[in-house]
């Protein structure tokens, strides 16, 4: 299983990626392996500013819809609309071209945890 050092992540399973004042965010390896084949990528609240822990947004599979915790605060700026004709690439490459959205932050990014925290959390 694929967890990146360098990520930082939330224990509803999405992960955050934070350069500068922009947090890129999608779902992790663990979670898109949990769903399995995602068939569909929701999200409608580009230009909305949304409180961290909210919902922004939801990932369908073959036989399950799940909703998408927005892990920061911040204002979405971009949706990976790469996802709408390939949803599959989060399954592919959930933390490389299966990004989700691009995030404007407005708060601390306090509460994330690291690598190994979310090791553990998943029981790896």
């Amino acid at each position: 299983m694929n967890i990146p050092a360098e990520l930082q992540y939330t224990k509803d399973h999405e992960w955050v990626k934070i350069e500068g004042n922009i947090a890129t965010v999608g779902i992790t390896d663990f979670a898109q392996g949990e769903l399995g084949d995602i068939v569909y990528v929701d999200i409608s609240t580009v230009g909305q500013s949304i409180a961290a822990g909210d919902v922004f947004g939801t990932v369908e599979a073959v036989k399950t819809v799940s909703d998408l915790y927005m892990p920061v605060a911040g204002k979405i700026t971009e949706f990976n609309n790469a996802l709408e004709s390939n949803p599959e690439k989060v399954n592919e490459d959930p933390y490389g071209a299966g990004w989700m959205v691009k995030v404007e932050l407005n708060g601390s990014v306090n509460g994330l945890l690291n690598a190994t925290q979310y090791k553990e959390l998943i029981g790896k």
